[in-house]
């Protein structure tokens, strides 16, 4: 009975230190946390672009990864792509801001 109980005990320490570790973040992968935090922070940037009006939001796509927010797609001028730039700095949660909006027709 006692080595049942062993084994049992080892089994759940295992399976319960392979759970915290799949939690946790690595540089390359986030953590079910900062996976949330980034859907929240796209949310809210989304939204910041959409609301507006010197942002046309439907052309520039976000992406966030670990509260870094990636702008990218295309603007009608270099005025709209700072006031994306800005618009999204101001946004609670963001870390930095990688702008790879690129003015329509421009190389």
């Amino acid at each position: 009975m006692t080595s049942l109980i062993k084994r049992f005990s080892i089994l759940f320490f295992v399976a319960a230190f392979a759970f915290m570790t799949g939690c946790a973040s690595t540089a390359k992968q986030e953590s079910t946390g900062e996976y949330l935090d980034d859907s929240t922070i796209t949310a809210k940037v989304k939204t910041a672009l959409i609301e507006d009006p010197d942002v046309k939001a439907s052309n520039v796509n976000v992406e966030t990864y670990k509260g870094v927010v990636q702008l990218s797609g295309f603007a009608n001028s270099q005025a709209e792509i700072n006031k994306a730039v800005q618009v999204t700095r101001d946004v609670k949660g963001v870390k930095s801001v990688k702008n790879d909006i690129h003015i329509k027709g421009g190389s």
